[in-house]
This record gives C-alpha cells, sequence and structure tokens, in this order.
C-alpha cells in the first residue's frame, strides 16, 4: 500500500469534455472497462438503470485498537438510507483524484480527517439495489487508514456510527442491513485492513 495517489490514477481536466452542470446537479467522471475516464455524467442518470460505469471511492478507517469505523447512512438520502456501510463512500468531481476525494470527503461527513490514509486497490462490479431500483456500476478506489479525532457526522449524511470488531462486524451483518456494495468493497479491500488492523480481520 501507499498513501500517495499512483501516476495510473492521476487524472488529467483535459480528458474531461466540458459539461457544466445545471443548478443542484453533480457531475461524475464516466470511465471505460479499464478505468479510463472518457467523459461525465450526472449523479442520478449514472445510478439508474442500466447504470453507466463510473468512478467511486470506498473508505475503511480504524482506531488504534484496530476496530473498523462504519457508518449508517442518513435516512434522507435517496440511495440506500438507513443501511449500515463503511466509513465513507463516494465520488471524485471531475478531474479530482480519488486519493483527494476520499480524504475530503472523509472529512466533510465525519467532521474528522483521516489521521493516515493508504491506498488499497480497485474494484469494479455492478450490483443492482432493489430496494431503489438503482445500480451501482463502479471503477472503485478502495482506502484504508486511521482516525485518532473526535467525530462530529454530518447529521444530512450519517444516522450513526459505530466502531466494532472483526466479530462484532460479522454479528452486526447476520442481522442489519448493509448497502449492496458493502460486501464487495469490503472483500477487496482486506488484504490492505489487515495491514492496517491486523490478521484478525
Amino acid at each position: 500500500m501507499s498513501p500517495a495517489v499512483s501516476p495510473t490514477e492521476a487524472l488529467s481536466p483535459e480528458l474531461v469534455p466540458p459539461s457544466p452542470a445545471a443548478p443542484g446537479e453533480i457531475l461524475l467522471e464516466l470511465v471505460d472497462d479499464d478505468g479510463v475516464t472518457i467523459g461525465t455524467g450526472e449523479k442520478l442518470w449514472a445510478h439508474q438503470q442500466p447504470g453507466r460505469l463510473h468512478r467511486a471511492f470506498s473508505v475503511f478507517l480504524f482506531d488504534r485498537q484496530g476496530r473498523l469505523l462504519l457508518q449508517r447512512r442518513a435516512l434522507g438520502k435517496y440511495h440506500s438510507p438507513g443501511v449500515w456501510s463503511n466509513t465513507c463512500c463516494g465520488h471524485p468531481y471531475p478531474g479530482e483524484q480519488p486519493f483527494t476525494a476520499a480524504a475530503r470527503r472523509t472529512a466533510e461527513e465525519l467532521g474528522a480527517a483521516p489521521a493516515l490514509l493508504c491506498e488499497a486497490g480497485t474494484v469494479r462490479y455492478d450490483l443492482p439495489d432493489e430496494a431503489s431500483g438503482l445500480i451501482e456500476r463502479e471503477w472503485n478506489h478502495l482506502f484504508v487508514g486511521l482516525v485518532t479525532a473526535e467525530l462530529e457526522p454530518d447529521p444530512e449524511e450519517i444516522e450513526d456510527t459505530r466502531f466494532v470488531t472483526a466479530a462484532e462486524l460479522r454479528e452486526l451483518r447476520a442481522g442489519k442491513p448493509f448497502s449492496v456494495w458493502f460486501e464487495t468493497v469490503f472483500e477487496a479491500a482486506l488484504p490492505g485492513i489487515r495491514e492496517i488492523a491486523g490478521h484478525d480481520w
């Protein structure tokens, strides 16, 4: 793992065709099957069936005791409200490096920036969400790290937070709904998670 973004992940703004967002719209970076940027698309449109492959990130942060920080998504979110998920996830702005986006969005949602953030690979998936009818077609950049500051979650984004051990996570997953992408990104990030939090994971 490396805390620096690799050269292949560095995005040049010149690669993204001009496509200014309308008021209230959020643009995502659309990618091809190799993860190369091919343009931009509006966020909700990219998640509607049949879905458009786009760049995303997922963050897994641990405390000094090796416990994973989970968040329960706010009930007002249009996608996967009220379910448990990893520490933070989201989408880089067009032209924004995934590492930068992951650090920025973690601080925005949790009110606490990561004390350490390292790359943990990428994973591509196509995961329909039966509850919402939306689909996750994502080229997801994975990050693992540490959080040491006191949390101040944004209530518009996060309903609840919880630090869990590996055993507690297994128990929680057996009885509580999780985001449709959680298992996929968690399994893909496990090698990096074990470097940060130990082989109990």
